[in-house]
């Protein structure tokens, strides 16, 4: 019955896209919020690799998103039957997602794990929202998310290397950016099914918080969950990046193509990059000032 709501979501979807058509050029001011969004997602994303226990860090952080989001919810329409449809397959992507970033994080640095990661998944969004969605995008756009996603591979390469712990840092990175194309996908078809995109936001943060909380309670018991005063700083830090960031980009799919916001959503990479020099102190090197300039060029190109 899920499925069958979400394939009805999804037609409906469809329906609304080709009459009327969806603009494919992006303003400005959407352009400067999707890059905002992207460094306050890799900001906390620096926050999860620095902690020592990161699913205890990532468990808290996403607890506290969802206590944040409780006293919005009874100011926003009750989601109807075809968005619960996709919260209940998004909620179980986002879960994968944060156990396999995890696992990531435990194997390799933020300079490799997150170039690998966030990387990998707007090509594939673009393909899906092609595939499911009918969605297109012009040629200058669609070289610029190529471009984009060329200059945030880049950054892994530099970082490749023989060792086991890479390797296994390499696949839990893969592994998550393909999470990470697949709720991104159906995230941008909720924001746009639910009444409002903030109705399926703070539901989700809700939920999501509630659950991979009791994932992490499970895991680390509550000993380990207790916070001190600085523990309780970052979570809630990390938390607050991790709303604001989020509905934004909600918005931004909601309005604008899901391909195109992925890919400036990606830039977090180049953000991470400079977090990694000077806060973790990983180098970036001329490899990645170069991929900082391929995607400039590519941002440029989506907005052309």
């Amino acid at each position: 019955m899920q499925a069958g709501l979400l394939f009805r979501s999804i037609g409906a979807l469809q329906a609304a896209l080709y009459g009327p058509p969806m603009e494919t050029d992006i303003s400005l001011t959407l352009i400067g919020l999707v890059l905002l969004t992207a460094l306050m997602h890799a900001s906390w994303n620096a926050m999860v690799r620095a902690g020592d226990d990161r699913l205890n860090s990532l468990a808290l952080m996403t607890g506290t998103c969802g206590l944040l989001a409780l006293p919005v919810l009874p100011f926003l329409p009750f989601p109807n039957r075809e968005t619960w449809a996709i919260l209940a397959a998004t909620l179980v992507l986002h879960t994968g997602y944060k156990l396999f970033l995890v696992r990531a994080y435990t194997y390799g640095d933020l300079g490799h794990v997150y170039p690998i990661a966030r990387g990998t998944a707007p090509l594939l969004v673009a393909i899906a929202a092609f595939l499911v969605i009918g969605e297109t995008i012009s040629l200058y756009a669609m070289a610029g998310l190529v471009l984009v996603t060329g200059g945030i591979m880049s950054l892994a390469w530099q970082r490749r290397g023989g060792s086991s712990d890479e390797r296994k840092a390499t696949l839990y990175a893969l592994g998550t950016a393909a999470f990470i194309a697949s709720y991104t996908m159906l995230d941008g078809i909720g924001g746009r099914v639910a009444q409002t995109p903030m109705t399926y936001v703070f539901w989700l943060f809700a939920i999501d918080g509630l659950m991979f909380f009791s994932i992490g309670l499970y895991r680390r018991g509550w000993r380990s969950m207790r916070t001190t005063q600085s523990v309780g700083a970052v979570a809630f830090g990390g938390a607050a990046l991790q709303m604001v960031a989020y509905a934004l980009v909600i918005y931004a799919m909601s309005v604008a193509p899901l391909g195109l916001v992925s890919a400036l959503r990606e830039t977090s990479v180049i953000f991470a990059a400079f977090l990694s020099a000077y806060i973790l102190k990983e180098p970036v090197g001329r490899i990645g000032i170069a991929a900082a300039i391929i995607v400039a060029a590519g941002v440029a190109l989506i907005r052309f």
